[in-house]
Formats: structure tokens, C-alpha cells, sequence
């Protein structure tokens, strides 16, 4: 009789101690980590952006495409809390023209943007994990050969996909625009002063480029 009361005892023990101690372990194992600071380099693939060629000689100016080409960049992340961070972008991209005129055929011409900003997790799902990120900065264009450089304000708008690959790895698929302010008629590239030395112009207010990205994301 001893022995089943002891053996009674034990099972009810169990059963509401083994519950509550597994509890306790699975808020001890979330608490552990805490995420605090990210990083994401990512590949990926920019297309858009236009200028104006100038003339000199007829005094007008015709379209001129900046070529789709791969760009490459690097996302940091300082978390405000599990489902938002603060992120410092940096993306980087060589194209050249999309012109006939031999001119500019060996014109290479650098966009690099350095922006500030905040994304937005969407965690409800097990599997996958939406994201939204909006930032402000600067985009710098550069064509090198002893032409000036440009530095305008921009912004950008991105989002897209993040799939878990355990606790502190994901892969990241993601699309962003980038939309960069320009005063009409803006000069572009300039060497020497005077505006018969600048390759380009701009006769809109923006310019605008879209970009797709793959991207591998470490938390820590």
C-alpha cells in the first residue's frame, strides 16, 4: 500500500510539474535569443534610369538609357524590437549607355546609393517571413575619365521575402525602387566649367531605378 501511494504521488507530481517546467524552458529557450544587429550582402539586378546627351554643334539633346547590369550591395540592421529595425543600405552599381554615338561608347557610369531607414517584419507565418523597408539618403553618380561627380537626395521603397534557414539565417528575396531628386535641367558630369563640357542633362525632375535582389541575412 506504500509503495502505490509513493507511485500515486509521483505520477501527480509529474503531471503538473512536467507541463509547467517545459513552459518555463520554452520561455528561457525564446529569451535567450534576442536578436539584436543583422547583416544581408546581397547580388542582384538594377534596371532603369535615363539622361540627356547633349549636342553642341545642333544645340539639342536626345535620350539616352543607362543599361540594365547586375549591382551588388550590403543591408545592416539594428533591431528595435522583434518585428523591426533600423537598416543603413548601401548599393553600388556599373552600367553603360545604351547609344550608338561612339562617343559614349566607352563611358561607364557608377550609381551608388547610401540610404537610412527602418523595415517592417511580418512573422506570422512559419515558413516564410514578408518584409516592407523604406529609407531616405543619397545617391552619388560618377562616370569617371575626369568628369565630376553628382550627389542628389533620394529615397527608396522595397520588400519581399525572407525564408528562415534556422534560428540566425534566412535567405532574402526582395525588389526595391529607388527615386532620386534632380532639378530640371540639371548638368550632369562636367569637366572644366561651362556647360558645353557636361555629358548629360536632365529635363524631368526624377530619376528612377528598379532593382531585384538575392540576398543571404545573418542575425546576431
Amino acid at each position: 500500500m506504500g509503495t502505490f501511494r509513493w507511485t500515486l504521488a509521483a505520477v501527480l507530481v509529474l503531471q503538473f510539474v512536467a507541463p509547467a517546467t517545459a513552459a518555463l524552458a520554452g520561455e528561457e529557450s525564446a529569451e535567450q535569443f534576442r536578436p539584436r544587429v543583422e547583416i544581408t550582402p546581397y547580388i542582384g539586378y538594377r534596371m532603369g534610369g535615363e539622361f540627356d546627351v547633349e549636342d553642341p554643334a545642333s544645340d539639342t539633346s536626345r535620350s539616352v538609357d543607362l543599361q540594365d547590369a547586375s549591382d551588388w550591395g550590403v543591408d545592416l540592421g539594428i533591431y528595435r524590437d522583434r518585428t523591426s529595425f533600423y537598416e543603413i543600405l548601401y548599393s553600388h552599381q556599373s552600367a553603360g549607355l545604351d547609344s550608338n554615338d561612339p562617343s559614349l561608347k566607352g563611358v561607364d557610369v557608377t550609381i551608388e546609393y547610401l540610404q537610412i531607414g527602418g523595415t517592417l517584419l511580418f512573422d506570422d507565418h512559419e515558413r516564410y517571413v514578408p518584409y516592407l523597408s523604406l529609407t531616405v539618403g543619397g545617391t552619388k553618380f560618377d562616370a569617371g575619365s575626369g568628369y565630376g561627380s553628382e550627389t542628389k537626395f533620394s529615397g527608396s521603397l522595397g520588400g519581399g521575402v525572407r525564408f528562415p534557414l534556422g534560428e540566425h539565417f534566412a535567405a532574402t528575396l526582395g525588389l526595391r525602387g529607388y527615386l532620386t531628386v534632380v532639378n530640371s535641367d540639371t548638368q550632369f558630369f562636367c569637366s572644366g566649367s561651362g556647360s558645353v563640357n557636361c555629358l548629360f542633362r536632365t529635363s524631368g525632375s526624377t530619376f528612377f531605378q528598379g532593382e531585384g535582389l538575392l540576398g543571404f541575412t545573418a542575425v546576431f
